[in-house]
């Protein structure tokens, strides 16, 4: 009996072992090897959670500054310091009342349940403090753009996405439409 009971057994740890392997890919999938912030996929799943719970949640976006000029003049690690330095940045910020995650590129973005209780002045401040890196001080600074989803006729994540951008690229001094320049 004790034999019939392990051999049973057996296919259901192999299962259990297969289900956890998955588990922890699909997370992995959701994060961003470098930051260790949501993708985009993961973060969205968040955001919309977020909206629907606090009626007084906020989208933000930001975009480092002059990021492309950092890259070619101290090399691509000072540059993944940078991101890597953002992402620490924005996460302690959102504390426990937000989500940050990593869009792709240079591009970061957030959501946090009351941006009326938040800082932004100091989310600001943290993100142009310079960066000690290889012995260098490396200026960083960032454009943010925020959106309170109360401000939206129809509180939709897509909505407050678009309504970040605008506000973020007007922070920047230019639209989208306007002559890109090195980021």
């Amino acid at each position: 009996m004790d034999l019939h009971i392990a051999a049973s057994i057996v296919p259901l740890l192999g299962w259990a072992v297969h289900g956890g392997i998955l588990t922890h890919r699909l997370a992995s999938a959701r994060r961003d090897p470098l930051t260790g912030l949501h993708t985009r996929a993961g973060w969205t799943a968040r955001a919309e959670h977020s909206i629907r719970r606090h009626p007084h949640a906020a989208v933000l976006l930001v975009d480092l500054d002059h990021f492309k000029a950092l890259n070619d003049t101290h090399g691509h690690a000072a540059g993944d310091a940078a991101l890597i330095a953002t992402a620490r940045r924005l996460r302690s910020w959102c504390g426990h009342h937000g989500t940050a995650g990593r869009l792709g590129g240079d591009e970061f973005v957030a959501v946090v349940q009351d941006l009326n209780a938040a800082d932004l002045d100091a989310l600001t401040a943290a993100l142009h403090r310079p960066l000690a890196y290889a012995g260098k001080s490396l200026p960083l600074a960032a454009s943010v753009g925020a959106c309170h989803l109360a401000e939206l006729p129809l509180p939709t994540l897509t909505d407050a996405l678009a309504a970040a951008d605008a506000a973020m690229y007007a922070a920047k001094g230019r639209t989208r439409r306007g002559p890109r320049t090195s980021r």
